[in-house]
């Protein structure tokens, strides 16, 4: 056949295009290469924690990370959902008070095999409390990636009018410093301190202060009315009937205003509302609140609830060493800071806290002291449902439509009814 200038350009031309695709084949194999790891998180860690995926994937660049971002309100359902359907991902963000559950289903890798053999995530390095969240009939299931905490946010000048120049730091402390700020301004209404009664929080915090454990037998029965809870359940109800809180939730429509107003003083509550307070707080009161670790029943530090998320790898991940890996690397402390600057998340790794952001804030001190003293909440699937049953009848208590102990006792019903198949397995288990 005769070549032409023509022909000689149409071999060019396929010359060219074998190549490029050649090329384009190479990077797809290349790429194909890479070990994928799914990573499912929620909230705004979900819509964030890519932006430290990529330094990641420089430093393990066979591993290539893929981020599935889920809502909170769809997460339990979704990750249930995966469950039953053999489709977890590798590695999770989980709830610390999912964690039970998740036990329970046989759907978590125990990592003490992997614990033991690292360098970055070692138990000394966490706060003792939150550790102990992940901790299931003495495994390690899940690693706190970041974590939370209730402690008292209060308002300086309105304790020191009522002659305390610090927080209080005991139970009868706080009691007095509410009765002195009610007579120093009994002229207009306002109140000392707000426990809304949607909160389920405060009630249980004080309960595990004076020792409660809130259940009995083996975690198969409710504990509410027992001595321990009874009592700090009716040290709170007491500023509610002596008019040092406000009953129910509708007296105070906004706690920004509120506490600015002085309306009340002290309010339990968590990290998230330091940067609230700085920003919804007129400017004439920028030095004139502050933050500490809770009261407690005697001279002894309060302690308050281990709250937060870990991660955790599912057992049937095939890609576990990669996981891992992934885990290590988000649970560095530069890394944790690096997410703190970017949500406001705080440290599970103390090492963190050493840096100047946080030793130069004096309003996060009191986070850090308070999580040197946190317990979590019964390890059980059930503790969500009995959570909302203990803000239930703890309203019930403060409008005075059943006595303290009327209502305890009753909450212990509900609550044994709750964990009717938690005994009937345990006894079927025996």
């Amino acid at each position: 056949m005769r070549t032409t200038k023509y022909t000689k350009v149409y071999y060019f031309l396929m010359l060219l295009v074998t190549a490029i695709a050649a090329t384009i084949v190479g990077c797809e194999r290349k790429q194909d290469a890479r070990v994928e790891i799914t990573f499912w998180a929620m909230g705004a860690e979900g819509e964030h924690v890519s932006k430290l995926i990529s330094a990641f994937e420089r430093l393990h660049p066979d591993i290539k990370v893929k981020v599935q971002s889920i809502p909170w309100t769809a997460a339990h359902e979704k990750l249930l959902t995966a469950y039953a359907g053999s489709s977890t991902p590798d590695v999770s963000q989980l709830g610390n008070t999912w964690i039970p559950e998740f036990t329970i289903l046989n759907a978590l890798e125990d990592l003490d095999t992997w614990i033991a053999q690292s360098n970055i995530v070692q138990q000394d390095f966490y706060f003792q409390g939150i550790w102990e969240t992940n901790v299931i009939d003495g495994k390690t299931f899940g690693i706190p990636w970041y974590v939370d905490t209730r402690v008292m946010f209060y308002r300086k000048d309105i304790l020191e009018e009522a002659g305390y120049a610090q927080a209080p730091r005991t139970w009868d402390e706080w009691y007095d410093a509410s009765e002195k700020i009610i007579q120093k301004n009994s002229r207009r209404e306002h109140y000392a301190v707000l426990l809304p009664t949607n909160e389920w929080v405060p009630f249980v915090v004080m309960g595990l202060q004076n020792g409660s454990s809130l259940l009995k037998e083996g975690n198969t029965m409710g504990d509410f009315s027992g001595e321990k809870f009874q009592r700090a359940f009716k040290f709170v109800m007491k500023f509610y009937y002596n008019n040092l809180s406000p009953v129910g939730i509708t007296q105070v429509t906004n706690i920004y205003q509120g506490i600015a107003e002085g309306f009340f003083a002290m309010y339990i509550t968590g990290p998230w509302n330091i940067g609230e307070f700085q920003r919804r707080l007129p400017a004439e009161l920028r030095d004139k609140w502050m933050t500490a670790p809770l009261p407690g029943p005697d001279s002894s530090s309060g302690i308050s609830l281990a709250g937060g998320s870990s991660l955790v790898m599912f057992k049937k991940s095939n890609k576990k060493e990669h996981a891992w890996k992934f885990i290590e690397y988000l649970s560095q402390a530069q890394k944790q800071l690096e997410f703190y600057q970017i949500t406001g998340d705080l440290p599970a790794i103390r090492e963190a806290w050493n840096d100047s952001i946080f030793t130069n804030d004096k309003y996060i001190q009191a986070f850090y002291r308070q999580l040197e003293c946190v317990v979590p909440t019964p390890k059980i699937p059930e503790w969500e449902q009995i959570a909302m049953k203990v803000q239930e009848y703890a309203e019930v208590a403060s409008t005075q439509q059943m006595s303290p102990r009327d209502a305890l006792v009753a909450l212990d019903k509900e609550v044994d009814k709750i964990l009717e198949k938690r005994r009937w397995l345990m006894e079927k288990n025996k």
